[in-house]
């Protein structure tokens, strides 16, 4: 993937997260929307990831404990949401690609067997634990 078309769409899917976030709160009154997974919607159960909206609007409240107790990947999407546009759009303005590099390295590192192993053991303890909440 290039340069342009990463920070393309990491911007787009930041944004449609802000949204997604915003229509939440303000529409919803912060109460949470019905599961848009479609794992839970097909099977009953819940996704690793299911929890994670629910987990970032926790956060926005200042409910740290709270949100990782619904499901930890809310802080991880709660920092990327706010470091990554940021850090890519001053990529951008300075015509720089200091995101990139550190994209590619990042991915070089995932690729490891080791770590994606301990990874992937991760999701699967988080999705345990979404089953073992009824989420």
């Amino acid at each position: 993937m290039n340069r342009n078309k990463l920070y393309g769409i990491l911007l787009l899917a930041c944004f449609l997260g802000f949204i997604y976030l915003f229509l939440n709160h303000f529409y919803n009154n912060g109460a949470y929307i019905d599961s848009l997974c479609p794992i839970k919607n097909v099977t009953g159960y819940a996704c690793p990831s299911c929890g994670t909206t629910r987990a970032v609007m926790l956060l926005l409240q200042g409910k740290i404990t709270d949100s990782l107790l619904i499901n930890p990947f809310g802080i991880i999407v709660a920092v990327i949401m706010t470091i990554f546009p940021v850090w890519v759009l001053t990529d951008i303005i300075l015509k720089r690609d200091t995101f990139f590099t550190a994209y590619k390295k990042t991915e070089g590192l995932i690729r490891k067997p080791w770590l994606a192993i301990v990874l992937i053991l991760l999701v699967l303890l988080n999705w345990i634990w979404n089953l073992y909440k009824n989420l």
